[in-house]
């Protein structure tokens, strides 16, 4: 039995012992968990009663690694990441409370993220490639490797209150990455392991119907087609964020299980949270992430049919190749269909079940240039709303809203900077990607100067505050900011 099944998990997290919901679960018991229960039901209702003290008595509590590094302000911000690899580094594990072991070395985020995560990881490994950490860059894709053979997917991070769901699939962008140093032939070694993948996101297909047009992480559209959106296979309060789901559900309209779902899909997309998953975009209680054809989430896996086709044609597989080579197309003339918006000029996500496209404004709106999608002329169209609406002091804000929630408004993040610029440069936009890349660098330098921090998510509107919103404080580390920032000081200069 995991933590969560005993009385004590619920009391500890309703009654907020920690200010942060992860830290009771990422906690080492200091015995059998039947002996710490035993021992909290004979002592809970004693006249004095402790429920901190008694935590503390038999858990273990995490500390972040970080924690004990302090950078040196006065070497450059590049010289600071490079010594915050190691620091970041983990070292193979042995089971220890709700940790999933991993075989190989990898890198974490930092703060209070002391595991792997999945999307994570691919723009950390960016930084691994500039620093010539090669080695510790093919860990990362052996040990996602090693979740695939093991769970039959990739979590979304390598804890067990994490089974049920994934995250954004960039699987099949790590090992390109990784062929990218080592040669193509290296495709074929993972091959096992993205066929293990596409047949994660795409189970159910078989079983969709008129009558039954959605099943786990796939949907079939009203003209046929098969698009994917975001899933969790469980339906109660996530464990990490345990207090913030109830007290959520007792403000929304929806039954519990339902937007505990759609709760667990949002966190399955990285970006929890953001008004892209809501009705109302002013409203985090109408939450309905499952209803919700994601763009990025199928450019994604059009990139992983890409790869798979190109893998077995290597091996002289060509009617696998040709198969997949027509299901990327498929899927490529699907998300044109339903996410293009020709009047609006801009790709957006799309409500299936009220068969309309979304109206919020976001950067996964850029995700068809990162994955060469967009024909030149939309590619055109979005670099315009780009600089008109996006743009702002220190970069890209992540959505034109500000909600409170940390994806939106005022805050940019590193991912969605990489995939934007790379994806502006791949259409020509050259000068408009330096202008992003150089503002973004200057605000991570910044406030690296002023803090001696690498920030997970920046303010990008007023430079001067730190970001903020969502479930926890601002952290640093920090893994995806690192790996984009030193990739694009390799590419356009350091701006001190």
């Amino acid at each position: 039995m995991t933590l969560t099944m005993y009385p004590l998990f619920e009391d500890v997290q309703l009654q907020q012992v920690f200010p942060d919901g992860k830290t009771f679960v990422d906690c080492l018991p200091k015995c059998e968990l039947q002996t710490i229960n035993a021992a909290y039901l004979s002592q809970k209702d004693q006249a004095g009663f402790d429920l901190k003290e008694f935590v503390l008595l038999y858990f273990e509590l995490p500390v972040p690694h970080s924690t004990h590094y302090s950078s040196d302000t006065s070497k450059t911000v590049e010289e600071n990441i490079e010594a915050l690899w190691p620091v970041l580094t983990r070292n193979p594990d042995k089971e220890a409370g709700s940790l999933i072991p991993l075989p190989y070395p990898y890198i974490v985020p930092g703060g209070r993220f002391g595991e792997i995560y999945y999307w994570d990881s691919y723009f950390t490994m960016l930084g691994l490639k500039a620093s010539g950490k090669n080695e510790m860059l093919e860990n990362m894709v052996k040990n996602f490797s090693y979740l695939v053979d093991t769970l039959g997917y990739i979590p979304n991070g390598n804890r067990q209150y994490f089974i049920g769901r994934s995250q954004p699939p960039f699987y099949s962008l790590m090992v390109r990455l990784l062929a990218g140093i080592k040669g193509n032939i290296i495709l074929t070694d993972y091959l096992p392991q993205l066929e293990k993948e596409y047949n994660f996101w795409m189970k159910g297909t078989d079983e969709l119907t008129d009558s039954k047009p959605s099943a786990q992480h796939v949907v079939r559209m009203k003209n046929g087609d098969i698009m994917n959106r975001y899933w969790d296979n469980n339906d109660t309060a996530r464990p990490e964020s345990y207090r913030e789901d109830v007290e959520l559900a007792h403000q929304s309209e929806q039954e519990p299980g339902n937007i505990f779902r759609h709760l667990r899909a949002g966190a399955e997309s990285g970006w929890d949270f953001s008004c892209r998953w809501f009705k109302n975009e002013n409203e985090f209680s109408s939450i309905h992430t499952t209803a919700i054809i994601p763009v990025d989430l199928n450019c994604l896996l059009f990139h992983l049919e890409q790869l798979l086709s190109d893998t077995y044609s290597i091996k002289e597989e060509h009617e696998k190749a040709i198969h997949f080579r027509k299901t990327a197309e498929k899927r490529k003339k699907a998300i044109q269909h339903f996410c293009w918006n020709p009047d609006a000029g801009f790709y957006f996500d799309y409500d299936f079940i009220t068969d309309q496209q979304k109206s919020c404004y976001s950067l996964a709106g850029t995700t068809p240039l990162f994955l060469k999608i967009a024909t030149q002329q939309q590619a055109d169209a979005v670099a315009a709303i780009i600089k008109e609406k996006f743009l702002q002091a220190g970069g890209l804000i992540s959505t034109l809203t500000t909600t409170g929630q940390q994806w939106d408004a005022p805050n940019g993040w590193a991912p969605l900077h990489w995939m934007t610029i790379t994806g502006l440069e791949y259409y020509g936009h050259t000068a408009l990607a330096k202008e992003i890349a150089e503002r973004w660098i200057k605000l991570n330098t910044a406030v690296f100067e002023r803090t001696g921090k690498l920030m997970e998510k920046y303010n990008v509107v007023d430079t001067h505050l730190e970001a903020g919103g969502g479930e926890y404080e601002g952290q640093d580390g920090f893994g995806w900011t690192n790996g984009v920032l030193l990739a694009l000081v390799k590419k356009y200069g350091s701006f001190f």
